[in-house]
């Protein structure tokens, strides 16, 4: 399979090495230096193009990736409230679309325990959850699209809180979702449910980057020929039915 590269920093490069472990070729890296390639022969060839790059760039790469009939696979977070405009384009385009907040096998099996947890907590009114997330310092956005997915979930599942913020509320409803920038740090995110007398934690700890590179490669071969927008999700239950 051909791949572009739209980002080509550390995660760029960690996708690269795996990809071609995995038999693929690079045909096309774009990167701040030069925005031109989106035009070249060698973009235009490509099967897909995985993009990691930031939340002020990730549109705007999307739309150019559409335009050359690119599929896209896009792991760069905290652009989400654009979503209805990227659907709309992949529409108007008849192009292709993955995104995920967190490419790692692992990260999307903790997503299901959350989900399991949150619901298995209804019965029990005296606990309350909360969430941390850590990560690198280059890590621009917060908290971490993952940390937004696990509060989504949270909310969506548990009666226990009513939305979430990253900031003191007054109502004791709200999921409190904080945040720590340290180091090299891949990402952490733990969820605590506590009690006056307990509390249970479950945590999903990266290692390095490797787990979310190798996640995007195994996304990018897994959307080739389908169309419209789709999702971890799907692509997780196509891993579990194999």
């Amino acid at each position: 399979m051909k791949i572009a590269l739209i980002g080509y920093g550390k995660m760029g490069k960690a996708i690269e090495r795996i990809a071609i472990e995995r038999g693929h070729e690079i045909v096309s890296i774009v990167d701040l230096n030069n925005p031109e390639e989106f035009d070249s022969d060698n973009f235009k060839s490509a099967d897909v193009a995985i993009e990691f790059t930031t939340p002020k760039s990730a549109v705007d790469n999307y739309a150019k990736a559409f335009a050359k009939g690119v599929p896209v696979v896009s792991g760069s977070t905290g652009w989400t409230e654009r979503m209805p405009e990227v659907e709309k384009m992949v529409a108007d385009s008849d192009a292709t679309f993955f995104w995920t907040s967190n490419f790692s096998i692992g990260v999307n099996i903790f997503f299901e325990l959350s989900k399991k947890l949150s619901r298995l907590m209804a019965p029990f009114p005296q606990y309350k959850p909360y969430l941390t997330e850590t990560h690198h310092i280059h890590k621009l956005d917060h908290p971490s699209g993952t940390a937004v997915t696990l509060a989504n979930d949270i909310v969506a599942n548990s009666p226990a809180v009513d939305s979430w913020s990253e900031e003191v509320p007054a109502s004791d409803t709200t999921l409190i979702v904080s945040h720590e920038r340290r180091a090299e740090v891949p990402g952490i995110h733990t969820i605590t449910w506590e009690s006056p007398v307990d509390l249970i934690s479950i945590t999903h700890s990266a290692k390095s980057r490797e787990g979310f590179a190798l996640g995007a490669v195994m996304a990018a071969e897994w959307v080739k020929g389908k169309k419209g927008v789709l999702s971890m999700e799907q692509f997780m239950q196509s891993l579990i039915n194999q």
